[in-house]
């Protein structure tokens, strides 16, 4: 029994330190060291297995559950990223924004127009929209958009521009700015489709077979660390952008990027995630992988308030889930 707990410890250990690797994305770029941005993809999966031995430590009465307990502690803004509790606040928004990655339309443009119509959204950021395939929402009008990102907004738009338009080795990635007036007021939504990773379930799935599991996780890695590195060029330009607006900033969309990566600690910097000020429940919200995995969010500036985060999961209309917030802008 000693040898068994002498190995669940060593293997604690082992976790916590990666943990903490993770939290390093908040200071190091892809470009330097890459691999603490591949242990934010594993975040679940070690957190969950920091938490059991935390418990197992508890039940066998030892003391080094207080430690581990209180270094956990380390960890509770990350957890908030993925899972959230922030109860229901009696205010209610007076402005409405649904983000989707809509998969290209490849489920049913109609579809997503049901959806979308039924939730009477003052602005709608859709990304993988499929080219410049036609969508009619109500009481929406459409922002001149790219082959990749479309903005849909009930409000007057006094400005629009492209942030991002990568070359052939980045592939047809875009990202937008938007200057919408609200109530007299302007704001700046930046709907965002960082560069894609071009996985296929089937590129993932392993099967079993040793040989052939490894060669699937080498080529996954061989497309994680290049796109890292596209990432962190894409988010510095976003975030010149976001530091130079001269509005309040909603920034949305396909992040292709977990909580708790560097790319998630560089685009948060000065804003506040919706989902941690308002979401209960998982923030989940790509489903194509039996794996729990938050991709899409909505970040805004501090001086609007978030009142509702919602990912919609009783409907299959991308491989994505729909991310619907609700918001308090000032009068």
């Amino acid at each position: 029994m000693k040898i068994i707990r002498l190995i669940l410890l060593i293997l604690h250990v082992g976790i916590f330190f990666l943990l903490v690797g993770m939290l390093l994305n908040a200071y190091i770029p892809p470009k330097v060291f890459p691999w603490f941005n591949l242990l934010s993809l594993g975040f679940p999966l070690l957190m969950t297995g920091y938490i059991l031995l935390t418990f197992f430590w508890i039940i066998s009465w030892k003391k080094r559950a207080f430690l581990f307990l209180f270094l956990g502690l380390l960890f509770f803004n990350p957890i908030l990223r993925w899972v959230n509790y922030s109860g229901h606040k009696s205010e209610e928004g007076n402005f409405k924004i649904i983000s989707l990655n809509a998969k290209n339309g490849n489920l049913g443009v109609k579809n997503i127009e049901t959806f979308i119509n039924a939730q009477k959204a003052d602005v709608v950021l859709l990304q993988e929209y499929g080219g410049y395939k036609e969508y009619h929402f109500d009481g929406l009008k459409r922002v001149a958009d790219t082959a990749v990102v479309a903005v849909f907004s009930k409000f007057k738009i006094v400005g629009q521009k492209k942030l991002i338009k990568s070359n052939i080795e980045h592939s047809n990635i875009y990202t937008t700015q938007t200057d919408i007036e609200v109530r007299g007021k302007i704001y700046r939504i930046i709907n965002i489709h960082l560069q894609s990773f071009k996985f296929e379930k089937s590129m993932v799935k392993l099967n079993g077979n040793n040989e052939k599991d490894e060669e699937k996780v080498k080529n996954i890695v061989k497309r994680l660390i290049p796109t890292f590195k596209i990432h962190q060029e894409q988010i510095s330009v976003i975030k010149k952008a976001v530091e130079n607006s001269p509005y309040p900033i909603i920034l949305a969309g396909d992040f292709n990027s977990v909580p708790n990566s560097y790319e998630y600690y560089h685009l948060l910097g000065g804003l506040q995630d919706a989902f941690v000020k308002a979401g209960n429940g998982s923030a989940t919200s790509f489903h194509d992988y039996k794996f729990p995995i938050r991709i899409d969010y909505i970040f805004t500036s501090k001086s609007i308030k978030p009142i509702t985060y919602k990912v919609d999961r009783s409907v299959r209309i991308s491989d994505h889930y729909p991310v619907i917030a609700t918001f308090k802008l000032s009068k």
